[in-house]
């Protein structure tokens, strides 16, 4: 499989997502879960959620599997911006990618876990029991990355190339995700998890692969 290529308007560019950049991508996803399982966050509505996004962030950590990301992330958008097109981009942007990509990445992580919570809890009164692991993963993502469609859990593979565009293109261009968020966190709020759960190959009598 070939490099996922991103066409960004601020760029007027080709950006490829290189497959290196998925798996550091999926990296911080696995490491970010991981977190979740072993911590104490609760999270019961969309309310609740965006409450714990509109405070301070100081605690996520800059961990290994965000360094990683990082480094290697930081030279293809790099790339990008040298050759944009349009004169509105500012050096400073390409200057300082490094640091803008790391912020969004931290801010993501945190995002992810938040609507990650909620799924979680969404799952346990609906279902009775927490969703499989695999599930839950994928339904965060494709809320995170698209809160107006509903998920499709037939196959449980992670969006990792559209995830790395939107830290990349959200830490270069200054943008903040957290608005976008809190559309996936009133999406998961309203979400049939219990349909979406039986459709997965994880349900039980149905078979995880071809």
């Amino acid at each position: 499989m070939g490099p996922h290529h991103v066409v960004t308007e601020e760029t007027g560019t080709s950006l490829a997502i290189p497959q290196s950049v998925q798996r550091a991508a999926g990296e911080v996803i696995h490491q970010a879960f991981e977190r979740l399982l072993s911590s104490d966050v609760h999270v019961t509505t969309a309310a609740e959620g965006k409450r714990l996004l509109a405070e301070d962030d100081d605690t996520e950590q800059m961990t290994d599997a965000i360094q990683r990301f990082v480094g290697i992330a930081t030279p293809v958008v790099r790339i990008a911006l040298r050759g944009a097109r349009f004169t509105r981009i500012p050096w400073v942007l390409v200057a300082s990618s490094s640091v803008s990509i790391g912020v969004t990445v931290r801010s993501g992580v945190r995002e992810l876990r938040v609507l990650a919570a909620l799924l979680a809890h969404r799952f346990e009164v609906e279902t009775g029991a927490q969703p499989d692991a695999a599930l839950l993963q994928k339904l965060t993502l494709e809320l995170y990355l698209r809160p107006g469609r509903t998920p499709n859990v037939t196959d449980l593979s992670l969006p990792l190339s559209r995830l790395a565009r939107r830290w990349i293109v959200s830490g270069a261009l200054g943008r903040d995700t957290r608005g976008k968020t809190g559309k996936a966190l009133d999406a998961a709020e309203r979400l049939d998890v219990a349909a979406l759960a039986s459709r997965s190959p994880m349900a039980p009598g149905r078979s995880p692969g071809p």
